[in-house]
């Protein structure tokens, strides 16, 4: 087994004891993303479309540092304190996933980091013998 860390100053710096993800052999595991801007650790500001983007980018960032693409996603868990925001969740993800689309589970949750409205977790599997960077 080989274990490593992925680290990218793309996608917001680790605000806890946890790692941007972790690649074991070919699966990827990407720890939650919410809506911080890389570059100031600030919530992005606007509508909740505006947040699941950013998380989207978030993530993205974490699955290019990995060797991958979002498209190699298996897995993702999306946490909403906000179930009403489960359409928009769909509309903005056929923004960023093509079919066909990784497995996914939405949880409704009473509270997140830093009070954000959706956080964003992934597996991801990178066959690295044919992915070309």
């Amino acid at each position: 087994m080989t274990k490593k860390i992925i680290e990218t100053p793309n996608a917001p710096q680790a605000i806890g004891t946890y790692s941007q993800a972790v690649k074991v052999n070919e699966t990827v595991y990407l720890s939650g993303q919410i809506p911080l801007n890389p570059k100031t650790m600030e919530l992005v500001e606007g509508d909740i479309s505006i947040h699941i983007k950013q998380v989207f980018d978030n993530l993205s960032a974490v699955a290019k540092a990995s060797g991958g693409h979002l498209a190699d996603i298996v897995k993702l868990t999306i946490y909403l304190t906000n179930l009403a925001d489960f359409s928009v969740v769909n509309q903005v993800m056929s923004e960023y996933f093509k079919a066909p689309y990784p497995a996914r589970a939405v949880v409704g949750v009473s509270a997140l980091p830093k009070g954000v409205l959706i956080e964003i977790d992934a597996i991801m599997i990178i066959d690295d013998e044919s992915y070309h960077y």
